[in-house]
């Protein structure tokens, strides 16, 4: 910015008044270099008289006693493993589609449900069920994915119904649990989700099942749905119903129910 050519014609106001650090007396400075004297003196002679000591032995280390026994218990008194109905890592360490529970009376197996091979599903055609499949794939590997189990089934014309068990490994985090957390997150949504907070499923702990709103289209049957989200250990569960009419609560609350208790 240039400056204004008329400031030279204004009068010069008062002069500016220079205020000078205050100097230090000398008395001052001669106590400062005492003190510092001092203490190099101090370190030096404590140094010197602790360089003239014989070394001082280090005590002993000492240990609480061990609280487990010396010896291994009899075989009489060892506690009895847990039977295969009671051991969580028995029951899904085998073969998961055992799992999941039979067809309901007056279902069908539906054979047009692409996504499955003799009831498993590959992560990545999970994966492809959700809006956005790549970044849904890219979670589930992060999340050290462990293997997906399903099934489908059709009942009169236009009824589908679907279970997805999708396992994690085990580890200090409980993937599973993270994993339905994030799904249920979502449902009170209308844009991707049901638009509600749906309903408990008894006994689920935190599990829950959704009725969506109708979705019209022209030319279109309508489509409703129903969702259901709960998770056992290191397992989520899914259960989706499709239908060109409502689709009641019962419905999808006693398929949760019914795959839970296989959990």
């Amino acid at each position: 910015m240039e400056q204004n050519d008329t400031m030279g014609d204004m009068p010069a106001g008062p002069p500016a008044v220079v205020v000078q650090p205050r100097r230090r007396g000398r008395t001052a400075l001669l106590i400062a270099t005492a003190a510092l004297l001092g203490v190099s003196a101090g370190t030096a002679v404590g140094y010197g008289v602790q360089a003239g000591r014989p070394p001082t032995p280090l005590p002993a280390l000492s240990q609480a006693q061990l609280a487990y026994p010396a010896k291994a218990l009899p075989a009489d008194k060892a506690p009895a493993p847990l039977p295969a109905s009671q051991d969580h890592q028995v029951r899904t360490d085998g073969d998961l589609r055992d799992l999941i529970m039979k067809r309901p009376a007056g279902w069908s197996d539906d054979e047009d449900a692409g996504a499955l091979n003799d009831g498993w599903m590959s992560v990545d055609g999970y994966a492809r069920e959700f809006d956005e499949p790549d970044s849904h794939l890219e979670y589930l590997l992060e999340s050290d994915i462990r293997r997906v189990a399903g099934a489908a089934w059709k009942k009169g014309a236009h009824r589908e119904a679907n279970v997805r068990l999708v396992q994690f490994r085990s580890g200090p985090l409980a993937e599973a649990e993270g994993y339905a957390e994030g799904q249920r997150s979502y449902m009170p949504w209308k844009e991707h989700g049901a638009g509600n907070e749906g309903d408990p499923v008894k006994g689920s702990g935190s599990g829950r099942y959704y009725l969506y709103p109708v979705v019209t289209k022209a030319g279109y049957m309508p489509l409703y749905r129903a969702r259901a989200v709960m998770h056992r250990g290191d397992i989520m569960v899914e259960v989706n119903v499709f239908d060109t009419v409502p689709i009641g609560k019962k419905d999808i609350r006693t398929l949760a129910e019914r795959q839970l208790e296989l959990l």
